[in-house]
């Protein structure tokens, strides 16, 4: 009978073997990088429909918009414009809610927290600025900074909610913060990022998120492990990736980049199994977006233009025209019944 060192060398040899043979898999020409979009072909899964029309539009902002966010409730939203202004809306009726001064007007993200009660800005001025939103009086309000989270050495990209005490944020230093917001000091910082990280995304339920960077990777994280290196690591653009979004089951990713193409990375199969790609859009991809069933990925272009694509079939099956110049950012509500893009024409379009 072996003895139980003999096993554990056993063991480890055969966990080498295993790595090669996954690595190859994963490495091989023929290996096909999109297995869903044939799988649908042989199972002739049908074509997507898309009937979205443009529903509304929000006209407020007197410069480029750089991003927004829907809150929870699915009827309002907050958008930041390089007029160095933060505006709440809301949806339905088109009215500003809140429009909230900011220090700087060199914004890039904003985010909404899941009790609607604060929202949150950060860009070049390397700090992330969290707000809590005035209850009853409606306008302009010229409040202070709840908290102004302070460490980051780049720009602050990207900056997401898990709670009202408790935030993400990436940046042009190749690092994602946790911060606590009522202390503002960071809990962890995640730095296995080689170029600047562009964008995080969370997904509540299995208490994970995933970044995207500019070493044309995107990663996984564990935010409550109290460990900072990555769970895995999604490799396969060939340039920036700009923008990530979780699959709303949580088991995928969603990415777009610089290459002029999305792609979806299977986090149980740890590989790509579609990419979303047309020979006649050669544009970077600003960011993503999963439909509430997944049946469709939105995608904001730099060449006006929002493009719809079936998530299994790789099909491009939409596109949504009504901006004038670049689609800077969207997102589909949380109850799955609309879409807002914004753009650098300074409107905000809400589609359903």
């Amino acid at each position: 009978m072996a003895s139980i060192h003999d096993q554990i060398e056993a063991c480890k040899r055969q966990i080498v073997e295993l790595r090669s043979a996954i690595d190859q898999q994963r490495t091989d020409p023929e290996n096909p990088d999109q297995p869903l979009s044939e799988a649908a072909s042989n199972k002739s899964v049908p074509k997507v429909t898309v009937s979205l029309k443009q529903r509304r539009i929000l006209k407020g902002h007197f410069g480029k918009i750089y991003a927004a966010h829907w809150a929870t409730d699915s009827r309002h939203l907050v958008s930041a414009s390089q007029d160095g202004k933060l505006i709440i809306w809301n949806g339905f009726t088109t009215n500003k809610v809140h429009a909230i001064p900011l220090r700087s007007s060199w914004v890039m993200t904003c985010a909404y927290s899941p009790s609607g009660n604060m929202v949150a800005c950060g860009g070049l001025d390397n700090l992330c600025s969290v707000y809590k939103i005035p209850q009853g009086a409606k306008g302009e309000s010229q409040q202070k900074t709840y908290a102004e989270l302070a460490q980051h050495e780049g720009y602050l990209s990207c900056c997401r909610f898990i709670r009202d005490n408790e935030i993400i944020t990436s940046s042009g230093d190749s690092t994602c913060i946790l911060w606590d917001v009522e202390t503002k000091t960071p809990t962890q910082v995640f730095n296995d990022h080689t170029g600047d990280v562009m964008s995080v995304a969370i997904h509540d339920a299995t208490h994970v998120f995933v970044s995207g960077s500019c070493d044309a990777t995107a990663r996984l994280w564990d935010h409550r492990s109290g460990k900072n290196a990555c769970l895995k690591t999604f490799q396969g653009h060939e340039s920036d990736i700009n923008s990530v979004t979780f699959f709303p089951d949580g088991n995928a990713v969603g990415t777009g980049s610089d290459d002029s193409s999305c792609r979806l990375f299977d986090i149980r199969a740890y590989a790509q199994v579609n990419k979303y790609s047309n020979d006649k859009i050669l544009c970077g991809i600003t960011s993503v977006a999963f439909s509430k069933t997944g049946k469709m990925l939105f995608a904001g272009y730099d060449d006006y233009n929002c493009y719809v694509w079936d998530t299994q079939s790789g099909q491009l099956v939409d596109q949504l025209i009504g901006h004038d110049n670049r689609v800077s950012c969207l997102g589909v509500s949380d109850d799955g019944k609309a879409l807002v893009t914004g753009s650098w024409d300074t409107l905000i379009k809400i589609w359903a």
